[in-house]
């Protein structure tokens, strides 16, 4: 099994995750682009996804809405980049967090077969960074990656 890497060097606004997945950088891009695959792996698996919006190609947004006995959380952003298989630029907004607005840069890294995913988020303040670690952000991210290496699979 592949882990899921976290990186969040103190007093920086970065956060850094990398992820090698068992599939081509075509599939795991499908993967992460495509409106009917995306709810099945992306967020926790104790949630429910729904997908408001979900645009895929430069100018596009993106809006969905996990769900869990707790409530409810919306989240959205803009593609500002997509580069099939290649490479993805967008934002990223929790709309409990409506003025911390992230920047994100995935790429697709082809091993032969396999693919390393890299992303590399931008937050506006080490506080906003912080906030996003302190909110649980690990747990979904190593949950949401651990569904996706499921999904690629079948």
């Amino acid at each position: 099994m592949n882990e899921t890497t976290i990186t969040a060097r103190p007093g920086t606004p970065f956060i850094d995750l990398v992820r090698e997945f068992e599939a081509s950088p075509a599939l795991v891009f499908r993967a992460w682009t495509d409106p009917e695959l995306v709810p099945q792996w992306l967020g926790p698996s104790e949630t429910t996804m729904t997908v408001l919006e979900y645009n895929a190609t430069p100018g596009g947004r993106y809006s969905y809405i996990h769900r869990d006995q707790a409530g409810e959380y919306r989240f959205r952003g803009v593609f500002h980049t997509v580069v099939a298989g290649e490479r993805i630029v967008q934002t990223f907004q929790y709309d409990g967090r409506p003025h911390d607005v992230s920047l994100e840069t995935l790429t697709f890294e082809d091993l032969g077969g396999r693919t390393r995913v890299h992303i590399h988020t931008v937050f506006g303040s080490v506080e906003s960074r912080d906030a996003m670690i302190e909110s649980g952000m690990e747990h979904g991210v190593r949950d949401s990656m651990a569904r996706l290496e499921q999904l690629l699979a079948r």
